[in-house]
C-alpha cells in the first residue's frame, strides 16, 4: 500500500510530529485542524479552508468527505457553525459527530477532523 503524507507548513507539524493529511487505504485522513479568527464562525471557515487545501493536494475535495468530527470547548457555539457547514458540504453531507472538549489552547473555539475518499 502506498502512503502519501501532506504537510501544510504549520510549525506545529514538525514540533509535534504529525502531518496535515495522510492518503492511505483509499482515504484521505485529515488531522484535527483549528482556524484563526476572533469568532467561532471565523475559525470554522479558516479551518475548512486549510482542510480544503490539504484535500486538493491529495487530489480530493470537500465533496469527497465521508466522515467529520467537530471538537468544541463550548457546545453552545456549534449552532453558529451550522450554516457554514451546510454551505460547505451542500448536497453531499458526511456522517458527523460533535464532541465537547478542551482544545490545545483556549483561544481555539473549534477543531475539525475529517476523512474523505481518495481519488482512484
Amino acid at each position: 500500500m502506498t502512503i502519501k503524507r501532506i504537510g501544510s507548513g504549520s510549525p506545529f507539524e514538525e514540533k509535534i510530529g504529525y502531518c496535515r493529511a495522510v492518503v492511505a487505504g483509499g482515504f484521505v485522513h485529515v488531522a484535527g485542524t483549528v482556524g484563526q479568527g476572533d469568532t467561532v464562525e471565523d475559525q470554522c471557515r479558516h479551518a475548512l479552508g486549510t482542510i480544503a487545501s490539504a484535500l486538493r493536494q491529495a487530489g480530493a475535495s470537500l465533496s469527497d468527505t465521508v466522515r467529520v468530527t467537530y471538537y468544541l470547548p463550548d457546545a453552545s457555539e456549534f449552532e453558529a457553525c451550522w450554516p457554514i457547514l451546510r454551505d460547505t458540504f451542500g448536497d453531499a453531507p458526511p456522517a458527523a459527530t460533535m464532541v465537547q472538549c478542551a482544545l490545545i489552547d483556549p483561544k481555539y473555539r473549534i477543531e475539525i477532523e475529517l476523512t474523505a475518499l481518495a481519488p482512484a
